[in-house]
């Protein structure tokens, strides 16, 4: 590209991480969510985005919106609590916004962990909760070990199946570190999320013959082939019976959908996705020795750290390190986003009567 330099070719994809947040709850204000519950949400797309797991920010948006018009999404600002017993909760979410009433579960889960030293809250007729990395670091931030898991639409067979049965459902773990700094486990069961393959898709690349099988249950490197066959999961049978149990602590303890009553995102958006979710906070005071517990984190974080390399790698990581520091770059610099997917933005912002700022790169 003459006279174009690589820094600033490297700029095109880029946009200020401000002008994303107002853009993307400019756009949930539009659409008749308070203030608070816009930037609520916007700001979960967009940390998602700075830590450059991009299938889980703002290219949710038109379908988040899509739903909500559809009315398969309420524009409900938190969930109905039916049960209140001890470090114990259930939540009725009333199919609202996942960013909403998991940030009130875990906020609750930590709650109780204070007063009891665990506090488990399992959410029932939820929606999508974006990144689950959210909560857990919340959990982490109020001194208690988190966890926050999901269920999904059937994705992946059983080992040697020939239909989906249970979902590539997400778990997250996060552990308070020293300084402030978490150790965030967040995957989802399977070996790549949904979300990007679509990207893969939508960019007309190849996915690795790993990520998913053809309709015919064949591994396939075509996104769009993969897109109308299966998702295999993580370390065969072993990431299989993970999210096996995931179901089991989301929807069935729950007592809501689990298996294939949980319907697909990118489905018939007038039916409701009508997942759930499980919160779990452990209070390290209630063990006895939170400062302890931190200096003996540190401990082992270093002896990861800091043990030898394999040739040609340069360092080790921490579970969510690369994520956070590539947060910290991103906010500094400007966030990546596709440019279908910033088109896709724009689209749905005139869709509802959005007026978006200028983009700022």
């Amino acid at each position: 590209m003459r006279g174009v330099t690589v820094a600033q070719e490297e700029r095109d994809g880029l946009v200020e991480a401000g002008w994303l947040l107002e853009a993307v709850a400019g756009v949930f204000r539009a659409v008749g969510f308070g203030e608070d519950a816009a930037s609520v949400v916007a700001e979960s797309l967009v940390e998602a985005d700075l830590r450059g797991v991009s299938s889980h920010g703002a290219m949710l948006v038109p379908m988040y919106v899509d739903r909500i018009l559809a009315g398969s999404v309420s524009r409900k600002e938190s969930a109905e609590v039916v049960v209140d017993l001890g470090a114990v909760a259930v939540l009725d979410a009333g199919d609202a916004l996942g960013q909403l009433t998991s940030d009130q579960a875990m906020a609750l889960a930590v709650a109780k962990a204070k007063k009891h030293g665990v506090g488990a809250v399992a959410v029932r007729h939820a929606f999508h909760f974006g990144g689950a990395f959210r909560y857990v670091q919340a959990a982490a931030a109020s001194g208690c070990v988190g966890i926050a898991a999901a269920n999904t639409r059937p994705l992946m067979p059983a080992p040697g199946g020939a239909q989906p049965v249970v979902g590539n459902n997400p778990i997250a773990i996060g552990v308070p570190g020293k300084d402030g700094h978490p150790v965030v486990l967040d995957m989802a069961l399977s070996e790549a999320a949904l979300g990007k393959i679509r990207i893969a898709a939508a960019e007309g690349r190849e996915i690795p013959v790993t990520w998913a099988t053809d309709a015919e249950g064949g591994p396939t490197t075509d996104p769009n082939a993969a897109l109308k066959g299966m998702l295999l999961p993580a370390a065969g049978h072993k990431g299989f019976g993970l999210a096996l149990i995931v179901d089991v602590l989301t929807g069935v303890l729950s007592g809501g959908s689990s298996g294939s009553k949980v319907k697909g995102l990118y489905a018939d958006v007038s039916v409701p996705n009508d997942c759930a979710h499980f919160f779990l906070a452990l209070d390290l005071a209630s063990f006895g020795d939170a400062d302890g517990f931190a200096d003996r984190m540190a401990a082992l974080a270093a002896e990861v750290t800091g043990s030898p390399t394999a040739p040609g790698v340069d360092r080790l990581y921490l579970p969510g390190q690369i994520e956070a520091e590539r947060s910290d770059t991103a906010a500094a610099r400007g966030v990546k986003v596709e440019a279908s997917v910033l088109k896709a933005l724009q689209e749905t912002a005139a869709k509802v009567g959005a007026t978006l700022p200028e983009v700022r790169r």
